[in-house]
């Protein structure tokens, strides 16, 4: 920290991300301050709940490859906080036969444990459950608590130093000469050395008007939580079903009630929202589009939700993560709605280039977002 500024690193929002960068940079030493605009353990944003689909199956490498150091980072996560975040469960992926060949290619490439079924084994393994065509399971997958994950990030940080300042808005950020000045909400400023701006689907408002960014589309995702008819039966795993818009469903956790009730939605169900505009309204299409995926699909559950909620997701063009450095800012928006899994490396990979000690996917980069350079 130089002697003009109060802080090595400004980390703006303290989502998965932000925490996550707060947690990686304080354990190298760096002094940090945390800003969030809303208090802490919020469901304004894209971190909160009990349940996120963590794994290892992609149809792509890159995210083979960073899956798997994410998990390791997520087990440091819990050494260093004592707290059990994962619930590995295993993983089910069917659907589309090109997207099922593409994962067990990558899963062969990257030496990821799994075994393919047919769906009539996978049916008598997961009694309840309906699948068609060829079905991988691995078991390096499960579920984390995200709401839990934030805390433990957080609490990491303080330990070690970091200031979290909740209830506290950024109002503007800028370089300035050595350094970065965040303007807040309550009068004050913050100078650092380097800011990185996890601002979630605030991020374009944020940072828009200096910083050329892609097309940053925030849309309201619609979840239901499911009851299963023998909540005393084993916990099924995390399901990936590629099929019609993506369906995902996962065991609850917390946000299931007593019975752990399953959550379910769809990956391109959402609605262009506005951050500040979402108006938490569940579709009666969506609901009845629900239903019938559980009568048909998932006999193992009552057809009727027991519970429903809405989440935000920051999605780019490619649904590529956008993480790039851009003078003293560190522009960080690791979303699309695949991107909680990944949160510790992602925390690993900010704080890289904050220090120079790092570096990303060059389609991460803003160049590939913005299309002068090849993802």
């Amino acid at each position: 920290m130089s002697a003009l500024t109060d802080t090595d690193l400004l980390v703006v929002g303290a989502g998965l991300m932000g925490s996550a960068t707060a947690w990686a940079a304080s354990r190298r030493g760096l002094s940090v301050t945390l800003v969030e605009q809303f208090a802490a353990d919020h469901d304004r944003g894209s971190s909160h709940g009990s349940a996120r689909i963590v794994r290892r199956s992609y149809d792509d490498p890159t995210y083979t490859r960073l899956t798997g150091r994410a998990f390791e980072l997520w087990r440091e996560l819990e050494l260093d906080s004592g707290t059990a975040l994962l619930r590995m469960l295993g993983g089910l992926d069917f659907g589309e036969r090109d997207y099922i060949d593409g994962v067990a290619a990558q899963f062969r490439d990257a030496g990821v444990t799994h075994e393919i079924l047919d769906a009539a084994e996978a049916e008598r393994r997961w009694p309840g459950l309906r699948f068609e065509g060829p079905v991988i399971h691995h078991p390096q997958a499960g579920t984390v608590d995200a709401a839990a994950a934030v805390a433990a990030f957080e609490s990491g940080a303080a330990r070690r130093g970091a200031v979290l300042r909740f209830e506290t808005a950024v109002v503007e950020v800028r370089e300035v000469p050595g350094g970065v000045r965040a303007e807040l909400s309550d009068g004050s400023a913050v100078t650092a050395a380097r800011a990185v701006v996890a601002a979630g689907a605030w991020l374009s408002d944020l940072l828009g008007d200096r910083v050329r960014l892609p097309e940053l589309t925030v849309t309201e995702q619609e979840v239901f939580h499911f009851p299963r008819l023998d909540p005393d039966a084993p916990p099924w795993p995390s399901v990936v079903h590629e099929y019609g818009g993506g369906v995902y469903h996962l065991q609850g956790g917390r946000d299931g009630g007593p019975g752990d009730d399953r959550k379910i939605g769809v990956h391109y169900g959402g609605r262009p929202t506005r951050p500040d505009h979402r108006d938490r309204v569940v579709s009666p299409e969506t609901r009845a589009a629900m239903v019938e995926y559980v009568s048909r699909w998932m006999p193992g559950c009552a057809p009727t939700p027991r519970g429903e909620a809405t989440c935000l997701y920051t999605s780019t063009p490619s649904e590529d993560f956008l993480l790039d450095e851009v003078g003293a800012l560190v522009v960080c928006s690791p979303c699309s709605g695949h991107g909680a899994k990944f949160a510790p490396l992602i925390g690993e990979l900010t704080t890289g280039l904050v220090t120079g000690a790092g570096d990303v996917p060059e389609r991460f980069r803003l160049a590939a977002h913005l299309g002068s350079a090849k993802g």
